[in-house]
C-alpha cells in the first residue's frame, strides 16, 4: 500500500485551504456536502485522522468515525424524507477511490429514484447549501 499523501484534497480541505460547505465538525471528524453528488443531501463525512483507506486506519479512529457516520445518516435520511440511506466507502483503486484520505458516503435514497453517478458533473453551490441547510435543521431536530 501506498504512504498516505499529506496534500490530498481531503487533507488540504481539512487544512482550510480549500472551500467546502459543512454541515458538522467535531474533534475527530467533518461532515461536507459532496460537490458532486448522486442525489440531493449526499454528504462526506472524512476523519481528521490521516490514513488513506479503511485498511489502513487505526481502529480508534474508525470507533470515533462511525458514530458521526451514523448521526449524519439520520440527519439526511430526515432531511430529505429518504426512504434508506446508501453509505459507501472505497478501498484502493480497483474498488472505485479516486481520494486517498479515507472518507463515507453518506446519500438518501428514495425508492424507484436511480442514484446518478458519481463524477457527472459539480452541482450547483446554491443548491449544495440550500441542502446543507435542511442537513443542519435536521441535526439540531
Amino acid at each position: 500500500m501506498a504512504d498516505y499523501d499529506n496534500d490530498n484534497i481531503f487533507a488540504k480541505l481539512l487544512r482550510g485551504e480549500i472551500p467546502s460547505i459543512r454541515v458538522y465538525e467535531d474533534e475527530h471528524a467533518v461532515a461536507i456536502m459532496d460537490v458532486m453528488p448522486q442525489a440531493p443531501g449526499h454528504v462526506l463525512v472524512i476523519p481528521r485522522a490521516p490514513s488513506r483507506n479503511l485498511l489502513d486506519a487505526d481502529p480508534a479512529v474508525l470507533a470515533k468515525t462511525m458514530p458521526v457516520v451514523q448521526k449524519l445518516a439520520r440527519a439526511v435520511k430526515a432531511a430529505f424524507d429518504a426512504d434508506g440511506v446508501y453509505i459507501g466507502q472505497f478501498n484502493e483503486q480497483a474498488a472505485g477511490q479516486t481520494v486517498y484520505h479515507l472518507h463515507f458516503h453518506v446519500v438518501p435514497r428514495h425508492e424507484n429514484m436511480p442514484m446518478k453517478r458519481h463524477g457527472d458533473g459539480m452541482e450547483d453551490t446554491a443548491v449544495l447549501k440550500a441542502n446543507a441547510e435542511k442537513i443542519l435543521a435536521a441535526l439540531k431536530a
